[in-house]
């Protein structure tokens, strides 16, 4: 039991990282679009939009359809798979041919703004599995690993708590716990997705992918 719990730990941190990592990347390199917060993309579409943008604005509304795709997809991976993790298997895999496919496209110096916005798409697919993943498998993790309002909500109420009673009641100090995980890694994983969407763009997409494979690997007998 404490074994798996380690295990729980452990996987709540990487894919809280990566999500941050994902999401400040394509924000970072494409556009200003949110790769695991998309409807956050309504928000950049609309200041866009009345800051008399051109069409390009309005790529970002395909973050939408291609998230709700990705999800199903998800969804139909796990009836299918033998082991829960297949979906981040995926995931990774997409995010490293991703990132393989944004040094590619530089190297050969066609690398184009809508080659751009196609790496950010396929990335948005990747979150999309791992949203779906959290959803299907959620005791594999302390909280959801891509959207950190619920998590920052608990951890307040647990915070609350904790102030008004002490840390007396141990259930409570553990959820807090947990939720600092999430919101820890997820900051991480921003800061880190900031410096290298900026020095290196979207290539860098290729140390997700592994660590994502990797993470399958090990649990390939789960």
């Amino acid at each position: 039991m404490e074994i798996q719990q380690k295990n729980i730990w452990y996987v709540t941190l990487l894919l809280t990282i990566i999500a941050g990592y994902c999401d400040t990347v394509t924000f970072v390199a494409a556009d200003s679009i949110f790769s695991a917060h998309v409807t956050g993309n309504f928000i950049v579409f609309a200041y866009q939009i009345i800051k008399g943008s051109d069409i390009h604005a309005w790529i970002k509304l395909l973050t939408f359809p291609i998230f709700i795709i990705a999800v199903i997809t998800g969804g139909r991976i796990a009836l299918k798979a033998t082991n829960r993790y297949t979906i981040l298997f995926w995931e990774g895999i997409i995010l490293f041919l991703s990132g393989i496919a944004s040094y590619a496209f530089g190297y050969l110096e066609i690398f184009s703004e809508w080659t751009m916005y196609a790496v950010a798409m396929t990335t948005v697919f990747a979150m999309g599995l791992q949203n779906a993943f959290g959803k299907l498998y959620a005791k594999e993790t302390h909280g959801p690993t891509t959207m950190m309002t619920g998590n920052v909500t608990q951890a307040s109420l647990d915070l609350g708590n904790l102030l008004k009673n002490g840390l007396k009641d141990v259930e409570v100090l553990l959820s807090f716990k947990k939720q600092l995980v999430t919101i820890i890694g997820f900051l991480v994983g921003c800061f880190l997705g900031a410096v290298a969407g900026k020095f290196f763009g979207l290539g860098t997409l290729i140390l997700p992918g592994i660590a994502m494979i990797i993470c399958y690997l090990y649990h390939r007998k789960s």
